[in-house]
């Protein structure tokens, strides 16, 4: 008799898992994953294509990677100006997957990459006697780097709280059978990022118009959010080193504005920031892509919340 019962109870069982198991779906970096995540909770994971502590400028696909974008079903990534390697592995592995671009997504705002006027005003306009190799060389990495928009747009909560809807959207045409779960808890992480949004924004209002200097230009999103004032960059992007000009320029700059905070990413040693600019300024780390958590749900709210609280440290000069 309690076999009798028992089995049909393993077959309903049974059959509620195909009925909840979502599509397999792939993600390019840690924050877009998060965001999927959190809309996927209930119905399975997404991939990580891009681990955490890899450059998504040029990272190396390892064969798990690779046979978890040959599966995947739905791609969420940011596009080509982030990940131009992944352009290809997503065409020759993916080619039946349905890809979603969410920098193209309808409402998100998306930036150009600043000039090397904004990133380092006292390089503008030398030219004649005035004019360095240096500064030249500066120059020709910034038309190669920026060329476009910039792709960092995830730093910004509000276009991260359209792209759940997005992905939401996305997989509930994809899997009608969970639209209801998918719709519902991106409403909730929505919801729980515009809250996060009043928190870090009332949190960095004690620093909001300090100056300060990044070691390259990532993080526009986020300032033009939460009314931030940087000074300028000692890079204008992931792959170019800065020459003496731009050094020297920031060097001077730093003086004259009284700049007492320099950020670089966890890869920087701060000993690179006290080779530039010596004891004068103070060093803080800047994570945009989130490597200090472990991948999952709860990563984007976290590097969100942390980069205020770096910014604050340093600024405030805790």
């Amino acid at each position: 008799m309690p076999f009798q019962f028992l089995a049909p109870l393993g077959v309903l069982l049974g059959l509620a898992i195909p009925a909840l198991a979502g599509p397999k779906v792939a993600t390019d970096i840690a924050p877009v994953h998060s965001l999927v995540a959190q809309v996927m909770e209930g119905a399975g994971e997404p991939a990580l294509i891009v681990p955490p502590g890899a450059s998504p400028h040029g990272h190396a696909m390892r064969p798990s990677e690779a046979a978890a974008l040959a599966r995947a079903e739905v791609v969420f990534w940011m596009g080509e100006g982030l990940t131009p390697w992944l352009e290809e592995p997503i065409e020759t592995l993916a080619g039946d997957a349905h890809v979603i671009e969410l920098m193209g997504a309808g409402g998100s705002m998306v930036l150009v990459f600043r000039s090397e006027a904004e990133l380092v005003p006292r390089l503008a306009g030398r030219d004649g006697d005035g004019h360095d190799d240096h500064a030249h060389d500066d120059h020709a990495h910034a038309d190669h780097a920026h060329d476009g928009a910039d792709p960092h747009a995830w730093l910004d909560p509000a276009n991260a709280r359209i792209w759940l809807d997005v992905i939401a959207g996305e997989l509930a045409e994809h899997d009608p059978a969970n639209a209801a779960l998918y719709r519902a808890n991106a409403a909730r992480a929505a919801a729980d990022l515009a809250a996060l949004e009043a928190e870090v924004a009332a949190r960095l209002g004690p620093v909001r118009g300090a100056p300060y200097l990044v070691f390259h230009d990532a993080y526009q999103y986020f300032e033009a959010r939460f009314g931030l004032a940087p000074a300028g960059a000692l890079s204008p992007g992931d792959a170019a080193d800065p020459g003496p000009a731009r050094i020297a320029a920031l060097r001077d700059m730093a003086r004259e504005r009284g700049i007492a905070c320099v950020f670089s990413e966890p890869q920087f040693s701060p000993a690179r920031v006290q080779a530039i600019f010596g004891e004068s300024v103070r060093h803080g780390v800047l994570d945009p892509l989130g490597s200090a958590h472990a991948p999952g749900p709860d990563l984007y709210p976290a590097l969100i919340r942390d980069m205020a609280d770096a910014l604050v440290d340093c600024l405030g000069g805790s």
